[in-house]
């Protein structure tokens, strides 16, 4: 998009209420736009959340959003937005689920004016061998959206006209709108910079000048999440405070207004799941500085299933909230708060109890490690006989698993999706046997992680607990493929219910990090409170 059209966008100069009151009537029309760069560490977190920010200070209901499944940007969108982050991304949910879920997302709790989306990486990086899927380029392109790069121009002058211009072109159909230059040091290689754009016919939306103390600091696993930082609060409104001086916000928000309607349905969890009995279980979701990644599709839908999803921190609750039913122990960093965690003995001996006496339980991530028997040699609940260590090796991948029994993740055979980031190991590998299936590793047999995803992708599994008998697993026969992007509703067949006795081992190695869809456990506690006594 050229400057005049960015002009034409918006010719009258509307201000921002008039730019925003007729679309929020019309089913579909969403302005949006998303944030991309060449690569990491070009401040894509900084502009996006910095844009959220400033968009909302002017009064805009903003929705937040970060392609791929990264949990920790989504914590400073919800700073900046007041209103939860979320992700979008083909791999975890099917790519025609994710227009659904951008308009579910941007409906609620209120209606949004603009939704910002947050690349991964570099514009067309992607799953590892996917020829781009699941890249930037690629999400845009599902949700139709105008594209915003940021480019560091800290150590380049001209060159970043060969970069935008590379990024503009290289592959069909992919197109930027604007350009916002960061980390910019004197005027005079600004204008340079600026001058050598023209021949890209791209706008310069905004130029954001060297100043360190607006980026959010850093740990082994990326940023350190907003809920862990006192100042994070701070951090995003010094953000806001530097793209509203030095970004065009109306440039900007006529580009987001040129984003065609979506002639899909927003995602419903209502459609996905349904209550089996009147009884609302409380199921227990770990929370807290320990605890800061889920999905807020799980709470939704656990919701929707016909739960009542209530907070416990593992770092100051010393006991499970009266009358739990279930428990899911989601992504954090547990080893960070290792010892304030095992220092919690209460709790620690209260959850050994409850699963060991059958409460049904979903732990992937954090809450993997939290149920071992200790981590880095601080011993933690101890309901899983492994240990978790950290080590110097970075795991990050997307992952296929073949579920091998009926479980929480649906029938045996089930392909589910997941991803792993994480540096942590778990020995020993595996509780039980499994098959093996080659390329893909099975879910192993203890069912006591699942690896980190969305819940949206596979709104299916249920499982119920008769405390003292062990596990009881149901399984609805239903289409893995159901999800938000469908209109189908569950399968109404009854379901099939085998009875287990709790694995004694850990799930597998190379745990740290792993997750799968938000949409797996849902039916679990629900189901558990209409047969356990």
């Amino acid at each position: 998009m050229s400057a005049s059209a960015v002009e034409n966008a918006n010719p009258s100069g509307a201000p921002f209420d008039r730019l925003r009151t007729p679309l929020r009537r019309a089913q579909g029309a969403l302005p949006r736009l998303v944030v991309t760069a060449p690569a990491s560490s070009h401040g894509k977190t900084t502009v996006a959340t910095g844009l959220m920010g400033a968009l909302r200070g002017e009064g805009l209901e903003v929705a937040g959003f970060k392609v791929g499944p990264d949990y920790i940007d989504p914590g400073y969108h919800a700073l900046a937005t007041g209103r939860p982050g979320r992700n979008l991304d083909p791999h975890l949910c099917r790519p025609d689920q994710l227009a659904p879920l951008l308009l579910h997302g941007a409906a609620v709790p209120t209606p949004a004016d603009v939704a910002v989306v947050e690349g991964v990486m570099g514009l067309f990086d992607g799953r590892m061998g996917g020829e781009g899927f699941a890249s930037t380029a690629h999400v845009a392109g599902l949700v139709e959206a105008p594209i915003v790069v940021v480019v560091d121009i800290s150590r380049m002058a001209r060159t970043t006209a060969a970069l935008v211009h590379g990024l503009h072109t290289f592959e069909p159909g992919v197109r930027l709108s604007g350009v916002i230059l960061n980390l910019a040091g004197s005027p005079r290689l600004t204008a340079e910079i600026t001058a050598a754009l023209e021949s890209t016919g791209l706008p310069v939306l905004g130029v954001l000048p060297r100043d360190a103390g607006i980026e959010a600091p850093s740990r082994h696993l990326g940023l350190v999440p907003a809920a862990e930082r006192e100042q994070a609060a701070e951090t995003v409104r010094r953000l806001a405070d530097q793209v509203a001086e030095h970004v065009d916000l109306q440039a900007v928000l006529a580009i987001a207004h040129s984003a065609p309607d979506l002639a899909v349905e927003p995602w419903d969890p209502t459609l996905e799941v349904r209550p089996p009995s009147p009884a609302r279980p409380k199921v227990a979701v770990a929370a807290g500085r320990a605890f800061t990644f889920r999905y807020a599709e799980t709470d939704e839908l656990l919701r929707a299933a016909g739960c009542e999803p209530v907070e416990l921190d593992p770092l100051t609750d010393t006991a499970l909230p009266e009358g739990t039913a279930g428990l899911y122990l989601g992504g954090g960093f547990p080893e960070v708060h290792a010892a304030e965690l095992s220092a919690n003995t209460a709790l620690r001996e209260t959850l050994a109890a409850a699963i060991a006496g059958g409460m049904p339980t979903v732990a992937e991530c954090a809450g993997l490690l939290y149920l071992c028997r200790s981590v880095d040699g601080v011993p933690m609940v101890g309901a899983l006989e492994a240990e978790a260590v950290m080590s110097p090796k970075l795991t990050l991948r997307y992952q296929g698993l073949v579920v091998p029994t009926d479980g929480l993740l649906g029938p045996a055979g089930t392909r589910a999706t997941g991803h792993e980031f994480h540096r942590t190991t778990v020995s020993p590998a595996a509780g039980g046997t499994t098959p093996p299936n080659p390329p893909e590793r099975p879910v192993p047999q203890s069912g006591a992680r699942a690896p980190p995803g969305s819940w949206a992708a596979r709104p299916t599994a249920s499982a119920a607990t008769r405390p003292g008998s062990g596990t009881r697993r149901c399984t609805r026969r239903t289409s893995t493929s159901t999800g938000p992007g469908t209109r189908s509703s569950p399968s109404r067949s009854r379901p099939r219910c085998t009875t287990t006795r709790p694995a004694p081992r850990a799930s597998r190695t190379s745990t740290g990090r792993t997750t799968t869809s938000p949409t797996t456990a849902t039916r679990t506690w629900a189901r558990a409170s209409s047969t356990s006594p």
